[in-house]
């Protein structure tokens, strides 16, 4: 430890701490703006100077560590001297028009600054030089006349999402946040995810949807978590007058620190789709609005007489967007009740089946933590392409580069991580065991085994190797080598081996793990793919003369073979948030809440169960997915106990799942 005096307050810090940091930890104040929790000091804005005694000049806090016995002022009218001065010059050098910025009155750190330090005009005059402004992006614009250059945005697109998008160009006061090498942004290598524009501490970074429509004061702020897949982010709603204005990542969240993708941050603020605000009744051949009543009353008459038939009876779908609470319900009306045998969800366990079944046979959880990307010195990814879906997770591989992690793509298909690493695996598609068995010999070959061999004939699968799988045995020896020396390696896959109608790729994925004494990590699919596959969820949808199909749909999208597959059943149920080509050909239709407006718990895909929040309020019809599936168990007569935990713990994980 280390004790040091701030502002005459004895304070004791570890090893390493910057003057900055050890000052937030105890409660003193320091102003910055270059500064951010989650990135690498850089020491740019000069605004946190603080006076060392025995120093010759004022230090910079944020980059300057703690050291014994050092004694800090923080608020000297030399400091404060300084901290006018150095804004002075900030405003001087772009041309901050204050009145007219969207994030001025409140949300400028800048501006919030100069007001703490007293300021009311300029002492120096701005040069008026013009910047440009870059509007070629679809979710945010560029606007260089309002930046400081603190250097924010482009520290968070490399040290946080590992994209390095961003940089600044030319020199002194032409300096410019420029993407790639000047392209417009909407043409750059961008993925948006947004990070940019929730560390900008000015307006020069602003999303296109929240712009002008409140400030931080007037805002509502419901920390939540994303359903946009299985990673699980948490994020913070931003809404008003019952209006989704903005989502931003949860600093405070522990998997992602406050990064989201495009899928989380944007996508769900540019809804189209037309909502369903009335319970609907197919008359003579058209859906007519109906009440809850009538509508439940029609499903009641159709469905009870084919209570406890199995081929010809009740076949139901779930979305895994759906909260636990909701999907043990579902079960329960429909498997436990009904009785039918045709009860699974709309993944129909594509990226879950094989893994729970593999571990309910082993009677253990078989995957790791997704933290581990995090700290891995090498990661292998397969059957996966986290440059689509589950880009998060993409994230924390792609950030990790530069700190010399490898990076292994074992895929038949073009990966945009193939750009990222030297090591691409291009495999015969269905050759996946094969393969998985050629790294294992090789591994056994090279001596660099962490476990006990199989036994297996090493020159014979070497041998085979380039003609079942196109990898030549010097290319599998030094994929094998890679993986095998590292210390923390893991393993990412995806559908590319759960889809399969077999467990031997994925069996021989665990064998690989074993030898190189990696973990494991699959990315499956929806928000509650893990909580679906948990209450047995996963099974392959069929209609085998069913003579009505209910789809609790949610807010989800119906695919072309779903619609495919019921286009002749007798009878639908659609529980939908928005029209679609499903609830078109529905006998009746159920309003139901989106993703927004609902609470319930979640289960990542490495079994965090997170609890999410309501941040708006439904139209006055519509209903959550777990108080609709109550009313048709009620009128259907049925008992309905939402006790989700218990039922997600019924059944061994594939993952060990934790509160």
């Amino acid at each position: 430890m280390i004790n040091l005096t701030i502002d005459g307050k004895p304070i004791s810090v570890q090893n390493g701490t910057t003057v900055l940091r050890a000052a937030q930890a105890h409660g003193v104040f320091i102003p910055t703006l270059c500064d951010h929790k989650d990135l690498q000091p850089y020491g740019g804005c000069r605004l946190c100077l603080v006076e060392v005694e025995g120093a010759r000049t004022l230090q910079p806090a944020c980059t300057m560590p703690a050291m014994p016995d050092m004694v800090v002022h923080t608020d000297t009218d030399k400091v404060r001297s300084m901290r006018k001065f150095v804004l002075n010059l900030l405003f001087s050098e772009r041309n901050h028009f204050c009145p007219f910025c969207q994030v001025s009155g409140g949300d400028c750190e800048l501006q919030n600054a100069a007001y703490r330090e007293g300021m009311t005009h300029w002492q120096l005059q701005p040069n008026w030089q013009t910047y440009p402004v870059d509007a070629s992006h679809p979710n945010f614009i560029l606007d260089n006349n309002r930046c400081i250059l603190c250097r924010r945005c482009v520290r968070a697109c490399g040290e946080l999402v590992g994209n390095f998008t961003l940089a600044v160009a030319e020199r002194g006061i032409e300096n410019l946040v420029v993407a790639d090498n000047g392209v417009p942004l909407g043409e750059s290598t961008c993925v948006a995810c947004g990070a940019c524009v929730q560390v900008c501490p000015t307006g020069a970074i602003i999303d296109r949807q929240s712009a002008y429509r409140g400030r931080e004061t007037q805002v509502e702020r419901t920390a939540t978590v994303c359903v946009g897949c299985s990673v699980g982010c948490g994020i913070v709603a931003l809404t008003r007058d019952n209006q989704l204005i903005r989502i931003e990542g949860d600093e405070n969240a522990p998997l992602n620190q406050g990064v989201l993708c495009q899928v989380g941050r944007f996508a769900p603020l540019d809804e189209k789709r037309e909502r369903l605000v009335t319970p609907l009744v197919k008359k003579d051949g058209a859906l007519q609005a109906a009440t809850w009543d009538e509508a439940l009353r029609v499903i009641a008459e159709r469905l009870q007489p084919l209570a406890g038939k199995t081929a010809e009876g009740v076949a139901a779908l779930a979305s895994t967007r759906l909260s636990a609470e909701a999907l043990v319900v579902f079960k329960q009306i429909f498997a436990d009740q009904f009785k039918s045998e045709m009860v699974t969800s709309l993944e129909e366990g594509q990226p879950t089946a094989l893994s729970g079944a593999l571990a309910e046979t082993l009677g253990r959880a078989i995957e790791g933590k997704l933290e581990a990307v995090k700290s891995a010195d090498c990661v292998v990814v397969i059957g996966a392409n986290l440059a689509d879906t589950h880009q998060v997770a993409g994230f924390f591989v792609k950030r990790n580069l530069p700190n010399g992690a490898i990076l292994v793509v074992i895929d038949p298909n073009d990966n945009a991580f193939d750009a990222l690493t030297a090591y691409t695996v291009k495999v015969t598609k269905g050759s996946d065991v094969d393969m998985l068995e050629g790294l294992q010999a090789a591994i056994v070959k090279t001596g660099l085994a962490k476990a006990t061999a199989p036994a297996f004939n090493v020159e014979k699968i070497l041998t085979a190797l380039a003609s079942k799988t196109g990898i030549t045995e010097e290319n599998a020896l030094e994929i094998a080598g890679v993986i095998a020396k590292a210390q923390r390696p893991v393993i990412v896959y995806g559908k590319g081996i759960t889809a399969r109608a077999t467990v031997q790729p994925l069996k021989a994925l665990l064998e690989l793990a074993r030898l190189a004494g990696a973990q494991v990590v699959s990315v499956k699919g929806e928000a509650n793919s893990l909580a679906a596959a948990q209450y047995k969820l996963d099974r392959q949808f069929e209609t085998n003369g069913h003579k009505a199909v209910y789809v609790a749909l949610g807010d989800e999208y119906p695919s072309q073979r779903l619609l495919q597959r019921l286009e002749q059943v007798p009878f639908i149920v659609a529980q939908a948030s928005y029209a679609s080509r499903l609830t078109a050909i529905a006998d009746v239709v159920l309003p139901v809440a989106m993703w927004a407006e609902q609470a319930g718990h979640y289960v990542s895909l490495d079994g965090r169960v997170q609890k999410a929040r309501a941040a708006l309020t439904p139209p006055t019809e519509v209903r959550s997915n777990l108080a609709a599936l109550q009313a048709v168990a009620e009128r259907l007569g049925m008992l309905s106990d939402a006790d989700w935990q218990s039922a997600l713990r019924e059944r061994v994980a594939p993952v060990t799942i934790e509160n």
